[in-house]
């Protein structure tokens, strides 16, 4: 495939010379180019991979396998963000994951398949599982310690947080015990359209070999990515909001945008819609929560508290995406609604 050949050309070209750049010192503007090309080259052997193992272990696994190791990327980027004691960055990264998943990844995934296919359909059972989850994590988990720090110091904003984060992270964890364990008959889908026995392009061991080689080596970019970052706001006048919620969460969140509308595009919406709603429960419930009790061993600690047009842009892309995802079933204007909801939220943090 073209774009496979496209993505070893980036990790090939990328890495190397990110590694090269970096004991030379070249200019921050050529090594934040080098990084994401090599970020996204590395997300699409992350993407490959773990359809190999989707085709093994099936969708739902297969789903969470993608969400995990793509979230990898952007843990492994914000712990990096951390260490340099920008939160802000962190936390609106994090804005940009819940946005990018719900609206970009999903929307993208709904237009392209729903262009080759006229009507795409999911289980109802895991669209009514995920909405409750949803709104839970986005909107109580977000909103509630916003609303509480107004009247609150640091220091008790920092011990509600800690207590929300690890909440959630058990939630979380039960979640996946719920859903793949004591009521995972309930999650089978009967919708799923009949195809011919697929053969994984990698095994069950080389997938696994490819995903752990690969986290590695974004670790290693990642921090040079951070790097540049002070260098992009003075040279283009961005804000931290703006580079967080566009650029580190598209980057960051590469393996999912390329999997998801791949699967989409196969009639797979079980995984596609795992990948994107799946990933954005995993980075609401278990990546914040997990940076918010990592940064209590950095310089500069974070609260689980973001601005008000953080919360009004996800709380929308998550009512939006229970609305339209209720039915279990997508076409491709349900898509564009979604993409252009994040393109018009993408100006709003552009102008802040």
């Amino acid at each position: 495939m073209l774009v496979n050949k496209l993505f070893a050309v980036f990790v090939f070209v990328g890495v190397p010379f990110v590694l090269i750049g970096a004991f030379l010192n070249w200019p921050k503007m050529i090594m934040f180019f080098l990084c994401c090309v090599g970020i996204i080259g590395l997300s699409g052997y992350i993407g490959r991979a773990t359809e190999s193992l989707a085709i093994v272990s099936g969708p739902r696994v297969g789903g969470l396998l993608n969400a995990t190791f793509g979230n990898a990327v952007e843990l492994i980027i914000s712990i990096f963000t951390l260490k340099a004691g920008m939160v802000g960055i962190v936390l609106a990264s994090l804005t940009g994951s819940v946005l990018g998943n719900l609206l970009l990844v999903l929307g993208l995934s709904f237009f392209a398949g729903g262009i080759k296919f006229k009507r795409q359909k999911f289980s109802m059972h895991s669209a009514r599982y995920n909405s409750g989850l949803l709104i839970f994590a986005v909107i109580v988990a977000f909103v509630i310690p916003e609303v509480f720090s107004m009247t609150m110091n640091p220091e008790k904003t920092l011990n509600l947080s800690i207590g929300i984060a690890i909440i959630l992270i058990a939630l979380y964890l039960a979640g996946l015990f719920f859903k793949l364990v004591t009521h995972r008959g309930v999650f089978s889908s009967t919708d799923e359209p009949e195809t011919e026995p697929e053969v994984p392009e990698w095994t069950k061991g080389k997938s696994i070999l490819i995903l752990l080689l690969a986290t590695v080596v974004v670790a290693f970019v990642s921090e040079q990515l951070v790097h540049t970052f002070e260098m992009l706001g003075a040279k283009f006048g961005w804000t931290e909001l703006f580079i967080g919620v566009i650029i580190v969460a598209i980057v960051g969140n590469a393996a999912e945008h390329v999997s998801a509308i791949t699967m989409a595009v196969k009639n797979k919406m079980e995984v596609s819609v795992e990948i994107a709603v799946g990933s954005t429960l995993q980075v609401a419930m278990f990546v914040a929560p997990v940076l918010v009790l990592v940064s209590l061993f950095m310089p500069q600690t974070m609260a689980l508290v973001f601005t008000w047009p953080e919360l009004v842009a996800m709380v929308t892309a998550a009512l939006l995406v229970i609305n339209v995802s209720s039915d279990g079933e997508s076409n491709w204007f349900e898509g564009l609604l979604l993409f252009a909801a994040y393109i018009i939220m993408g100006i709003g943090f552009y102008l802040l």
